[in-house]
């Protein structure tokens, strides 16, 4: 019976959590944003963490359908839970990609990949209408004023030419309910006549170093003794515009513990 009991309550907490996890749009004024995430497989250790896929999105637009802000900083705080391990792992320097296509930059650097994704923006001229653009997204292992980074590296070639590398700085905060941030500065897309609309990332690496097995993501499921999962805040992210005007998000999701 305590057994069934302990089942039915975490699958109402999950019946909550999965609500929760379609609900992480906020807004300020006219300005709205949507941030989403998961980490797979779903069913994790309840202590020794192990290699996990990370997928995160974000949208940015408004209400009226009018441009947005300016969208001038990220940052994303990542659970405890999860782990992040670069020792070994090839780096790859942010001058190396400069103007370089998707193609050119995995020639020059992929042995330090940890991801891909998707970026949309849109690009104003003072004549024609709003231009959207699609760009590839490769995530690389780096280090950037002597901390380590993640480089962002967008092309995007048609019908407008994109080709920027963001770097995410990376901080480590023992004993914070969020142990590790990733920051970054967005710059300017085609002399502000561009805007973010929206990044989609996913985030895996699995590798052999000092005759190891390792991932560069990993998680564990901290259940309490006794309860067959776990309810828990997978990420925060903070938006800040050129206005000044700053959105925070939340991501709430679920684990069981195998």
């Amino acid at each position: 019976m305590r057994r069934l009991a302990l089942s039915a309550t975490f699958a109402l907490l999950s019946l909550v959590a999965a609500v929760a996890a379609h609900g992480e749009l906020v807004q300020k004024g006219n300005l709205r944003i949507s941030f989403e995430g998961r980490i797979a497989p779903h069913v994790l250790p309840r202590a020794k963490p192990a290699p996990v896929t990370v997928h995160l999105r974000s949208s940015i637009g408004t209400v009226d359908g009018s441009r947005p802000p300016q969208l001038r900083k990220v940052s994303i705080a990542v659970n405890q839970t999860g782990h992040l391990s670069l020792t070994g792992l090839p780096v790859c320097a942010r001058g190396r990609l400069q103007q370089t296509s998707t193609a050119a930059a995995l020639e020059l650097c992929r042995g330090a990949l940890v991801g891909h994704g998707v970026f949309d923006a849109v690009v104003e001229f003072a004549s024609g209408p709003p231009i959207p653009v699609h760009g590839k997204v490769l995530v690389l292992n780096s280090r950037v004023g002597g901390r380590a980074s993640f480089l962002l590296h967008i092309y995007n070639s048609s019908p407008v030419r994109l080709a920027f590398v963001v770097p995410f700085t990376i901080t480590r905060r023992r004993g914070a309910d969020f142990g590790t941030v990733f920051a970054a500065r967005i710059p300017r897309i085609a002399s502000d006549r561009g805007y973010v609309t929206a990044i989609g990332l996913t985030l895996r690496r699995r590798y052999v170093f000092g005759g190891k097995r390792r991932s560069v993501f990993s998680a564990s499921c901290a259940a309490a003794p006794g309860f067959p999962g776990a309810i828990f805040t997978l990420a925060r992210a903070t938006f800040t515009f050129e206005n000044g005007r700053r959105l925070t998000s939340a991501l709430t999701r679920d684990c069981a513990v195998r």
